[in-house]
């Protein structure tokens, strides 16, 4: 059949080339699925996908704008695609100041804002049009995607209700716009149907899934349920994927998750961007729930479910943190006993109310703060490890190298947390389930031994 669409294109007097896209896409998850649907409609519509810049006809960057290294490492990538191919069309959260971009780059195609999917290709057709086959233009049932093939990242909502005075996502992605129930179902059973064992839930607030939709009814399967987020975990622990959810503020309704963890329908993982261990911190971030007794509640869900994973993120610095409540914040660490852990100084970002709060702490102060709170939390990270050794884990393979394979358990998301090193690993590949036993533990990473050949 190739040869025969090759001759046929050549009958036409047309070239068998597709035109080319490029691609680079920076930020968190969230952005990656929107370069995955991008993606997904433009081969769809015929082009390719060029594994560099130089071989494309056109580069897309997707870019990232919360904090001000982000900003400048979408600015620097920009720069790096106008220097090795000239085409380019910026999209994402930096893509809402076009204003800024422009000033520094103002040879750019055009620039669109975030998940607008509609702009983006809009520019795409107006500076590269495309050219359809239907011999070639063949995409998988569930799209391109840019994870391994076994994992996927599956968005359930756009946009934030919040008003965190750190932070501009509402201002660049808008109020929270759910998708129905029905929908995000569909698009899981697909992927998973595809290979994909894991699905990675994400949002901006993933707890607040539903709420604008009034948690409105659809029916999947001939089972009806709630666009909510208790409904969702319950459906898609059906599925036969492991399922793990992401940017989960601690409103009360998380607490009906905890019996589906200990029951493992989803994973016994819990990421929540608690942020400070100080009210009165957490008062003048203006974060959702943080008048509760997460201390109490994170020490009920573990009776509930002992195996339950916590992960975390948090900042130092921010305006008017004296030195007694990031000592709050350090002794809060302390009893919560998180499992992960990430932590950022605070850095100003254009537009958040944050900036006009008055005793912005010094940046040697922050640095200082931060080392003493990853101290902190590796002492931490260590020991719960430590208290793993020995035991027998089923593990998700990531990589495999001549050192042995590198994996995940339930314990652990891709590229934020630590890993499961497995020495001298017989017969695996990326995507394959396998038994391990725990033979020892490092400040983030556990090492361990295969016990049964791949599943």
């Amino acid at each position: 059949m190739g040869g025969r669409a090759l001759r046929a294109a050549k009958s036409r007097g047309r070239s068998p080339r597709h035109p080319r896209i490029g691609f680079a896409s920076l930020g968190c998850p969230k952005a990656l699925v929107d370069s995955e649907r991008i993606l997904t409609t433009l081969r769809a519509e015929g082009y390719e996908i060029s594994p560099s810049y130089e071989q494309a006809d056109l580069v897309i960057v997707n870019t990232c704008g919360f904090i001000d290294a982000a900003i400048d490492e979408s600015l620097e990538t920009i720069q790096e695609a106008l220097d090795h191919n000239g085409r380019v069309i910026v999209t994402g959260c930096l893509g809402a100041r076009p204003e800024r971009i422009r000033a520094r780059h103002p040879r750019v195609l055009a620039v669109t804002g975030p998940h607008d999917y509609a702009a983006v290709l809009q520019a795409v057709h107006t500076h590269l049009p495309p050219r359809h086959d239907p011999f070639l233009d063949l995409v998988p049932p569930q799209g391109i995607r840019l994870t391994p093939r076994h994992y996927a990242y599956l968005k359930i909502s756009e946009g934030c209700n919040n008003s965190c005075s750190f932070c501009i996502i509402p201002a660049m992605r808008g109020r929270l716009a759910s998708r129905r129930i029905d929908q995000v179902l569909l698009e899981a059973e697909r992927l998973v149907a595809a290979g994909v064992k894991e699905l990675l839930v994400i949002s901006q607030d993933t707890s607040a899934y539903g709420v604008d939709l009034r948690y409105a009814g659809a029916t999947w399967h001939g089972v009806e349920y709630r666009t909510g987020l208790t409904d969702l975990a319950r459906a898609l622990g059906s599925l036969g994927a492991w399922v793990r959810l992401h940017y989960v503020y601690p409103y009360p309704h998380v607490d009906e998750l905890i019996p589906l963890m200990a029951e493992r329908r989803v994973l016994p993982y819990l990421d929540i961007p608690f942020q400070h261990g100080s009210p009165a911190v957490l008062k003048q971030m203006r974060r959702p729930a943080h008048a509760e007794n997460t201390l109490e509640r994170i020490r009920s869900w573990r009776r509930l479910c002992p195996d339950l994973t916590l992960r975390s993120t948090f900042i130092v610095g921010f305006p008017g943190e004296t030195e007694a409540q990031f000592t709050e914040l350090l002794q809060w660490l302390r009893e919560a006993q998180l499992d992960r852990v990430g932590c950022f100084k605070y850095s100003p970002v254009e537009g958040a109310a944050a900036n006009d709060l008055g005793g912005h702490v010094a940046p040697q102060i922050q640095s200082e703060r931060h080392d003493r709170f990853m101290e902190c939390a590796a002492e931490i990270s260590a020991a719960r490890l430590r208290r793993r050794v020995g035991r027998r884990l089923r593990v998700l393979v990531d990589a495999v190298d001549g050192d042995g394979a590198v994996a995940r358990s339930e314990a652990e998301a891709p590229e934020i947390d630590g890993v499961v090193r497995i020495a001298a690993a017989t017969g695996l590949k990326p995507g394959d389930w396998v038994d391990v036993e725990v033979v020892d533990a490092d400040v983030y990473d556990l090492h361990a031994r295969q016990i049964a050949p791949a599943a």
